[in-house]
Protein backbone atom coordinates (compact mmCIF):
# COMPACT_ATOMS: atom_id res chain seq x y z
CA UNK A 1 0.00 0.00 0.00
CA UNK A 2 1.52 3.41 -0.68
CA UNK A 3 1.94 5.46 2.06
CA UNK A 4 0.83 9.44 2.71
CA UNK A 5 2.58 11.27 4.60
CA UNK A 6 1.25 14.37 6.56
CA UNK A 7 2.24 15.36 9.22
CA UNK A 8 5.49 17.60 8.12
CA UNK A 9 5.36 19.04 11.57
CA UNK A 10 6.47 16.34 13.25
CA UNK A 11 9.10 15.84 11.08
CA UNK A 12 10.63 16.03 7.77
CA UNK A 13 12.68 13.21 6.04
CA UNK A 14 16.28 14.24 5.86
CA UNK A 15 17.25 15.96 2.09
CA UNK A 16 19.42 14.13 0.04
CA UNK A 17 22.26 16.74 -0.10
CA UNK A 18 22.13 17.22 3.61
CA UNK A 19 23.04 13.55 4.30
CA UNK A 20 25.76 14.09 1.35
CA UNK A 21 26.90 16.71 3.68
CA UNK A 22 26.89 14.79 6.78
CA UNK A 23 28.46 11.71 6.54
CA UNK A 24 32.20 12.42 6.36
CA UNK A 25 31.41 13.55 10.02
CA UNK A 26 29.82 10.75 10.90
CA UNK A 27 33.55 8.68 9.36
CA UNK A 28 36.81 10.18 8.66
CA UNK A 29 36.12 13.93 10.17
CA UNK A 30 35.32 12.65 13.77
CA UNK A 31 37.39 15.20 15.57
CA UNK A 32 36.30 17.10 18.60
CA UNK A 33 35.88 20.65 17.58
CA UNK A 34 37.88 22.28 20.99
CA UNK A 35 40.52 19.47 19.94
CA UNK A 36 43.98 22.06 18.59
CA UNK A 37 45.09 18.88 15.96
CA UNK A 38 43.67 18.61 12.66
CA UNK A 39 40.89 16.82 12.84
CA UNK A 40 39.82 19.27 15.53
CA UNK A 41 40.48 22.27 13.26
CA UNK A 42 38.27 20.58 10.47
CA UNK A 43 35.32 20.10 12.82
CA UNK A 44 35.43 23.59 14.08
CA UNK A 45 35.28 24.89 10.58
CA UNK A 46 32.72 22.91 9.98
CA UNK A 47 30.72 23.89 12.79
CA UNK A 48 31.31 28.06 11.77
CA UNK A 49 30.50 26.95 8.26
CA UNK A 50 27.37 25.72 9.38
CA UNK A 51 26.56 28.73 11.72
CA UNK A 52 27.59 31.04 8.90
CA UNK A 53 24.57 29.12 6.84
CA UNK A 54 21.98 29.22 9.60
CA UNK A 55 22.44 33.09 10.74
CA UNK A 56 21.87 33.53 7.04
CA UNK A 57 18.71 31.79 7.04
CA UNK A 58 17.45 34.52 9.58
CA UNK A 59 19.43 37.69 8.38
CA UNK A 60 21.72 37.35 11.81
CA UNK A 61 24.88 37.54 12.68
CA UNK A 62 26.71 34.10 12.71
CA UNK A 63 27.80 35.16 16.42
CA UNK A 64 24.33 35.22 17.58
CA UNK A 65 24.02 31.47 16.75
CA UNK A 66 23.64 29.04 19.86
CA UNK A 67 23.19 25.21 18.77
CA UNK A 68 21.38 23.42 20.90
CA UNK A 69 19.73 19.69 20.68
CA UNK A 70 16.22 20.94 20.08
CA UNK A 71 13.63 23.23 19.64
CA UNK A 72 12.56 22.61 23.17
CA UNK A 73 16.24 23.25 24.50
CA UNK A 74 16.31 26.62 22.70
CA UNK A 75 12.79 27.39 24.30
CA UNK A 76 14.08 26.25 27.37
CA UNK A 77 17.47 28.26 27.38
CA UNK A 78 15.49 31.75 26.07
CA UNK A 79 12.71 31.90 28.62
CA UNK A 80 15.03 30.14 31.72
CA UNK A 81 18.02 32.51 30.38
CA UNK A 82 16.62 36.01 30.16
CA UNK A 83 14.37 35.60 33.16
CA UNK A 84 16.92 35.03 35.07
CA UNK A 85 19.79 37.32 33.59
CA UNK A 86 17.55 40.21 34.23
CA UNK A 87 15.77 39.13 37.42
CA UNK A 88 17.26 42.42 39.06
CA UNK A 89 15.37 44.47 37.05
CA UNK A 90 12.42 42.26 37.54
CA UNK A 91 10.61 39.34 37.84
CA UNK A 92 7.36 39.12 35.81
CA UNK A 93 7.03 37.27 32.10
CA UNK A 94 4.27 37.30 29.61
CA UNK A 95 3.68 33.75 27.39
CA UNK A 96 0.60 33.34 25.39
CA UNK A 97 -1.60 30.53 25.89
CA UNK A 98 -0.84 29.55 22.29
CA UNK A 99 2.66 28.10 23.07
CA UNK A 100 4.37 25.16 23.01
CA UNK A 101 5.15 22.91 26.30
CA UNK A 102 8.50 23.83 26.14
CA UNK A 103 7.62 27.05 26.73
CA UNK A 104 4.64 26.83 29.32
CA UNK A 105 6.40 24.45 31.62
CA UNK A 106 9.06 26.55 31.46
CA UNK A 107 7.12 29.14 32.32
CA UNK A 108 5.53 27.10 35.20
CA UNK A 109 8.96 26.53 36.55
CA UNK A 110 9.88 30.16 36.65
CA UNK A 111 6.70 30.70 38.90
CA UNK A 112 7.67 28.06 41.13
CA UNK A 113 11.21 29.78 41.40
CA UNK A 114 9.28 33.14 42.10
CA UNK A 115 8.65 34.93 38.66
CA UNK A 116 5.17 35.79 37.91
CA UNK A 117 3.72 34.83 34.69
CA UNK A 118 0.78 36.17 32.90
CA UNK A 119 -0.29 34.02 30.04
CA UNK A 120 -1.78 35.91 27.36
CA UNK A 121 -4.87 34.90 25.82
CA UNK A 122 -5.67 34.40 21.92
CA UNK A 123 -9.09 35.17 19.83
CA UNK A 124 -10.83 32.21 18.25
CA UNK A 125 -8.56 32.23 15.17
CA UNK A 126 -5.45 31.99 17.56
CA UNK A 127 -4.44 35.43 17.33
CA UNK A 128 -2.71 37.14 20.55
CA UNK A 129 -4.16 40.84 20.82
CA UNK A 130 -0.97 43.67 20.85
CA UNK A 131 -2.98 46.00 22.78
CA UNK A 132 -3.49 42.99 25.42
CA UNK A 133 0.15 42.68 25.61
CA UNK A 134 0.24 46.60 26.21
CA UNK A 135 -2.17 46.40 29.22
CA UNK A 136 -0.71 42.74 31.06
CA UNK A 137 3.06 44.91 30.73
CA UNK A 138 4.03 46.06 34.53
CA UNK A 139 6.94 47.74 35.49
CA UNK A 140 8.77 44.55 36.76
CA UNK A 141 8.17 42.76 32.88
CA UNK A 142 11.23 41.64 31.12
CA UNK A 143 10.26 39.42 29.09
CA UNK A 144 7.59 38.58 26.70
CA UNK A 145 7.27 34.99 24.75
CA UNK A 146 5.02 34.56 21.78
CA UNK A 147 5.07 32.09 19.10
CA UNK A 148 5.78 32.92 15.82
CA UNK A 149 3.27 30.38 14.48
CA UNK A 150 1.48 27.69 16.30
CA UNK A 151 2.35 23.55 15.10
CA UNK A 152 -1.30 23.14 15.87
CA UNK A 153 -3.45 25.49 14.02
CA UNK A 154 -1.09 27.26 11.64
CA UNK A 155 -1.70 31.06 12.86
CA UNK A 156 1.36 33.58 12.34
CA UNK A 157 0.92 35.57 15.18
CA UNK A 158 1.51 39.78 15.02
CA UNK A 159 5.29 39.58 16.34
CA UNK A 160 6.22 42.80 14.97
CA UNK A 161 3.86 45.01 16.61
CA UNK A 162 4.04 42.97 19.53
CA UNK A 163 7.88 43.87 19.57
CA UNK A 164 6.91 47.47 19.51
CA UNK A 165 5.43 48.04 22.02
CA UNK A 166 8.19 46.24 24.24
CA UNK A 167 11.01 47.79 22.56
CA UNK A 168 8.98 51.02 23.99
CA UNK A 169 9.57 49.87 27.86
CA UNK A 170 12.78 48.27 27.42
CA UNK A 171 11.44 44.27 27.74
CA UNK A 172 13.06 41.37 25.47
CA UNK A 173 11.07 39.27 23.20
CA UNK A 174 12.18 35.98 22.15
CA UNK A 175 9.92 34.16 19.70
CA UNK A 176 9.22 30.56 19.10
CA UNK A 177 9.99 30.13 14.95
CA UNK A 178 10.19 26.41 15.15
CA UNK A 179 7.38 26.02 12.88
CA UNK A 180 8.42 28.82 10.81
CA UNK A 181 12.12 29.10 10.11
CA UNK A 182 12.90 27.24 6.39
CA UNK A 183 8.86 27.57 6.01
CA UNK A 184 7.92 30.96 5.32
CA UNK A 185 10.78 34.09 5.58
CA UNK A 186 11.81 34.50 8.87
CA UNK A 187 13.87 38.15 9.31
CA UNK A 188 15.56 38.35 12.63
CA UNK A 189 16.26 42.32 12.49
CA UNK A 190 12.76 42.75 10.40
CA UNK A 191 11.04 40.91 13.33
CA UNK A 192 12.92 42.86 15.62
CA UNK A 193 13.04 39.86 18.98
CA UNK A 194 15.90 39.81 20.85
CA UNK A 195 15.60 36.16 20.89
CA UNK A 196 14.38 33.45 17.98
CA UNK A 197 14.30 29.47 18.35
CA UNK A 198 14.33 26.93 15.75
CA UNK A 199 14.95 23.41 14.67
CA UNK A 200 16.34 21.98 11.11
CA UNK A 201 14.22 19.05 11.15
CA UNK A 202 11.07 21.65 10.63
CA UNK A 203 13.25 22.30 6.96
CA UNK A 204 14.72 19.06 6.02
CA UNK A 205 17.56 18.77 8.22
CA UNK A 206 18.61 16.04 11.06
CA UNK A 207 16.99 15.56 14.58
CA UNK A 208 19.10 16.47 17.12
CA UNK A 209 20.51 19.60 15.74
CA UNK A 210 18.48 23.44 16.49
CA UNK A 211 19.39 26.80 17.47
CA UNK A 212 18.58 29.43 19.89
CA UNK A 213 19.31 33.16 17.92
CA UNK A 214 19.93 35.83 20.47
CA UNK A 215 21.12 39.24 19.79
CA UNK A 216 24.51 40.42 19.97
CA UNK A 217 24.59 42.52 23.25
CA UNK A 218 21.69 40.37 25.12
CA UNK A 219 22.73 39.22 28.79
CA UNK A 220 21.72 35.25 28.53
CA UNK A 221 22.27 32.83 31.41
CA UNK A 222 23.58 29.67 30.43
CA UNK A 223 20.70 26.19 30.96
CA UNK A 224 24.00 23.95 30.63
CA UNK A 225 27.29 24.43 32.33
CA UNK A 226 30.74 22.62 31.95
CA UNK A 227 32.61 23.92 29.09
CA UNK A 228 33.48 26.66 26.91
CA UNK A 229 31.33 25.12 23.45
CA UNK A 230 29.46 28.10 22.11
CA UNK A 231 30.86 30.32 23.32
CA UNK A 232 30.58 29.17 27.18
CA UNK A 233 26.96 29.96 26.50
CA UNK A 234 25.69 26.15 26.19
CA UNK A 235 28.08 23.20 27.54
CA UNK A 236 28.98 19.98 25.95
CA UNK A 237 30.30 18.51 22.71
CA UNK A 238 28.56 19.51 19.86
CA UNK A 239 26.88 17.09 17.68
CA UNK A 240 29.05 18.06 14.53
CA UNK A 241 27.34 15.60 11.70
CA UNK A 242 23.86 17.02 13.25
CA UNK A 243 24.90 20.75 12.87
CA UNK A 244 26.86 20.40 9.48
CA UNK A 245 23.21 18.88 8.41
CA UNK A 246 21.40 21.66 9.96
CA UNK A 247 23.86 24.25 7.87
CA UNK A 248 23.38 22.67 4.62
CA UNK A 249 19.45 22.34 5.51
CA UNK A 250 19.46 25.89 6.34
CA UNK A 251 21.36 26.79 2.82
CA UNK A 252 19.14 24.79 1.09
CA UNK A 253 15.83 26.32 2.54
CA UNK A 254 16.66 30.37 1.87
CA UNK A 255 17.57 29.10 -1.82
CA UNK A 256 14.31 27.05 -2.02
CA UNK A 257 11.93 28.73 -0.13
CA UNK A 258 9.89 31.15 -2.34
CA UNK A 259 9.51 28.13 -4.39
CA UNK A 260 8.27 26.10 -1.78
CA UNK A 261 5.54 28.18 -0.45
CA UNK A 262 4.61 28.49 -4.15
CA UNK A 263 4.30 24.84 -4.57
CA UNK A 264 2.58 23.91 -1.15
CA UNK A 265 0.30 26.79 -0.62
CA UNK A 266 -2.29 25.27 -3.31
CA UNK A 267 -2.11 22.07 -1.75
CA UNK A 268 -3.03 23.06 1.33
CA UNK A 269 -6.21 24.94 -0.14
CA UNK A 270 -7.53 22.25 -1.93
CA UNK A 271 -7.55 20.34 1.70
CA UNK A 272 -9.24 23.15 3.32
CA UNK A 273 -11.81 24.17 0.27
CA UNK A 274 -12.80 20.02 0.64
CA UNK A 275 -13.23 19.87 4.13
CA UNK A 276 -15.23 22.78 3.97
CA UNK A 277 -17.86 20.70 2.56
CA UNK A 278 -18.25 18.62 4.76
CA UNK A 279 -20.56 18.44 7.76
CA UNK A 280 -19.63 19.71 11.28
CA UNK A 281 -16.19 19.61 10.24
CA UNK A 282 -14.54 22.84 11.49
CA UNK A 283 -11.29 24.68 10.03
CA UNK A 284 -8.80 25.99 12.99
CA UNK A 285 -6.72 28.59 12.52
CA UNK A 286 -6.66 31.98 10.87
CA UNK A 287 -7.81 31.15 6.80
CA UNK A 288 -4.95 33.03 5.27
CA UNK A 289 -2.54 34.80 7.57
CA UNK A 290 -1.63 30.87 8.17
CA UNK A 291 1.55 28.21 7.59
CA UNK A 292 1.40 27.60 3.79
CA UNK A 293 1.71 23.73 4.61
CA UNK A 294 -1.03 23.75 6.96
CA UNK A 295 -4.45 22.93 7.16
CA UNK A 296 -6.24 21.95 10.85
CA UNK A 297 -9.45 21.11 11.86
CA UNK A 298 -12.13 19.78 14.60
CA UNK A 299 -14.82 17.21 13.70
CA UNK A 300 -17.25 17.05 15.74
CA UNK A 301 -18.44 13.79 17.46
CA UNK A 302 -15.48 12.58 16.25
CA UNK A 303 -11.93 11.13 18.71
CA UNK A 304 -8.63 12.96 16.95
CA UNK A 305 -7.12 9.00 18.00
CA UNK A 306 -9.73 7.32 16.13
CA UNK A 307 -9.27 9.74 12.71
CA UNK A 308 -5.53 9.34 13.10
CA UNK A 309 -6.09 5.07 13.12
CA UNK A 310 -8.27 4.63 10.42
CA UNK A 311 -6.69 7.18 8.45
CA UNK A 312 -3.28 5.06 9.17
CA UNK A 313 -5.22 1.86 8.05
CA UNK A 314 -5.55 3.92 4.30
CA UNK A 315 -1.74 4.40 3.65
CA UNK A 316 -2.09 8.64 5.29
CA UNK A 317 -0.14 9.80 8.07
CA UNK A 318 -1.07 12.79 10.39
CA UNK A 319 -1.93 14.15 13.54
CA UNK A 320 -4.07 14.95 16.33
CA UNK A 321 -2.56 18.49 18.33
CA UNK A 322 1.25 18.80 18.88
CA UNK A 323 3.59 15.71 18.05
CA UNK A 324 5.54 16.59 21.59
CA UNK A 325 1.71 16.07 23.48
CA UNK A 326 -0.32 14.20 21.11
CA UNK A 327 -0.22 10.87 23.47
CA UNK A 328 -1.32 12.77 26.16
CA UNK A 329 -4.59 11.79 25.33
CA UNK A 330 -5.80 15.23 26.44
CA UNK A 331 -7.24 17.98 25.19
CA UNK A 332 -5.02 20.30 23.09
CA UNK A 333 -4.40 23.46 25.41
CA UNK A 334 -3.58 24.99 22.40
CA UNK A 335 -7.44 24.72 21.27
CA UNK A 336 -8.99 25.39 24.36
CA UNK A 337 -7.50 28.46 24.67
CA UNK A 338 -9.09 30.11 21.53
CA UNK A 339 -12.37 29.05 23.24
CA UNK A 340 -12.82 25.66 21.54
CA UNK A 341 -14.82 23.10 23.40
CA UNK A 342 -13.09 20.00 24.79
CA UNK A 343 -15.20 18.03 23.60
CA UNK A 344 -14.76 19.21 20.11
CA UNK A 345 -11.30 19.51 20.69
CA UNK A 346 -10.91 16.22 21.12
CA UNK A 347 -11.66 15.55 17.85
CA UNK A 348 -8.58 17.68 16.18
CA UNK A 349 -6.60 16.60 12.86
CA UNK A 350 -3.66 18.34 11.44
CA UNK A 351 -2.57 17.66 7.63
CA UNK A 352 1.08 19.41 6.92
CA UNK A 353 2.25 18.70 4.05
CA UNK A 354 6.20 18.60 2.69
CA UNK A 355 7.57 18.64 -0.50
CA UNK A 356 7.18 14.89 -1.11
CA UNK A 357 3.30 15.67 -1.43
CA UNK A 358 1.96 15.14 -4.70
CA UNK A 359 -0.95 16.86 -6.17
CA UNK A 360 -2.47 13.08 -6.63
CA UNK A 361 -1.75 12.32 -3.08
CA UNK A 362 -3.62 15.34 -1.64
CA UNK A 363 -6.79 14.09 -4.35
CA UNK A 364 -6.25 11.13 -2.44
CA UNK A 365 -6.63 12.48 1.34
CA UNK A 366 -9.48 14.64 0.38
CA UNK A 367 -11.35 11.93 -0.88
CA UNK A 368 -10.38 9.30 2.08
CA UNK A 369 -10.64 12.10 5.07
CA UNK A 370 -14.48 12.80 4.56
CA UNK A 371 -15.25 8.92 4.43
CA UNK A 372 -13.57 8.40 7.26
CA UNK A 373 -15.60 11.06 9.52
CA UNK A 374 -18.79 9.15 7.62
CA UNK A 375 -17.60 6.17 8.81
CA UNK A 376 -17.10 7.28 12.63
CA UNK A 377 -19.71 8.94 13.05
CA UNK A 378 -21.69 5.54 11.97
CA UNK A 379 -20.35 4.20 15.00
CA UNK A 380 -19.75 7.02 17.17
CA UNK A 381 -22.01 6.81 20.28
CA UNK A 382 -21.93 10.45 20.55
CA UNK A 383 -23.25 11.26 16.81
CA UNK A 384 -26.10 13.03 17.96
CA UNK A 385 -24.27 15.30 20.72
CA UNK A 386 -21.85 15.09 23.69
CA UNK A 387 -24.54 15.33 25.52
CA UNK A 388 -23.51 18.34 26.67
CA UNK A 389 -24.78 21.06 24.87
CA UNK A 390 -21.27 22.10 23.31
CA UNK A 391 -21.41 22.55 19.72
CA UNK A 392 -18.72 23.72 17.58
CA UNK A 393 -20.07 27.09 17.21
CA UNK A 394 -16.84 28.92 18.80
CA UNK A 395 -14.75 27.63 16.02
CA UNK A 396 -13.38 29.20 12.87
CA UNK A 397 -15.93 27.61 10.01
CA UNK A 398 -15.39 27.92 6.98
CA UNK A 399 -17.98 26.66 4.37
Amino acid sequence: MKKYYVDHVATNPLHPDVLTAMMPYFTEEFGNPLSVYAYGMKAKEAIESARGQVAALVNAKPAEIIFTASGAEANNFALRGIALARQNEGKHILVSRMEHHSILNAARFLEKSGFTVTYLPVDKQGFVDPETVKKMITKETTLISVTHASSEVGTIEPIKEIVKIAKDQNISVHTDAVATTGNIPVDMPDLGVDLLSMAAHQFYGPKGAAALVVKQGTRIVPLIYGGIQESGRRAGTENVPAIVGMGKAAELAKAELQGRMDYLRPLRDKIIDVMANVERVYLTGDRNNRLPAHASFCAEYIEGEAMLLLLAAKGIFSASGSACSSKALKASPVLLSMGIPSGLAQGSIVFSLGMGNTPEDIDYVAAEFPAVIKRLREISPYSQGWGDNQEGGSCTVTK
